[in-house]
């Protein structure tokens, strides 16, 4: 009995160490600390500048704002860190209590994660696409359908969105960094 006992522990591939078994949480933590800045640069992206419109041959001065809200893109890019934040959250409570548990987590419960993350992965590459279209067309313009570049006028506004951008492409790598640590939990479980 001892000598089975024994085996079960020396088995390789059954259990995780201990370091592995904190990195999903620590790596979430990241996500939530991540999309969460991120969101925060994204809500403050906003600024007003006054530029000269041309109603008639005289120019008037106008106040003009920039905000996220403006942009389809960058509402998609909103949402998206708002679900990556909760989804953080509630991966990490599931991470912790795994590893308050001496059991290690079911196989189903890891595919399910799997899933989960390559999903939302997928959302927030999406919504990184979007705006850093949106943010490329803002820096350097569009000449063949004449978009100025506005980027020169608008900086802050300009610089919260780059860095939320910037914020969210991470945010997709440390999901794909969870869903590669989780395959690799499954793949030594079935061996």
């Amino acid at each position: 009995m001892a000598a089975v006992a024994d085996s079960e522990k020396a088995a390789p591939g059954l259990a995780p160490p201990a370091e592995l078994r904190r990195a999903p949480l620590i790596l979430r933590l990241l996500l939530f600390k991540v999309s969460l800045t991120g969101l925060i640069l994204l809500l403050t992206a906003k600024q007003t500048v006054v530029v000269p419109v041309v109603l008639t041959p005289p120019f008037v001065f106008a106040p003009v704002a920039a905000q996220f809200r403006d942009s389809p893109a960058l509402i998609y890019l909103l949402v998206a860190l708002c679900m990556a934040i909760l989804y953080s959250l509630l991966t990490a409570f599931s991470s912790l209590r795994s590893i308050r548990s001496s059991a290690s987590s079911s196989a189903k419960r890891i595919f399910v994660l799997i899933v989960l993350d390559v999903y939302h992965a997928g959302i927030m590459a999406s919504a990184t696409g979007t705006a850093g279209g949106v943010g490329w067309v803002g820096l350097r313009g569009n000449e063949h359908t004449r978009w100025n570049k506005v980027c020169n006028v608008y900086d802050k506004f300009c610089r919260h969105m780059i860095a939320s951008t910037v914020l969210s492409l991470i945010a997709a790598i440390l999901l794909l960094i969870l869903t590669i640590l989780n395959a690799n939990t499954l793949y030594r479980r079935s061996r």
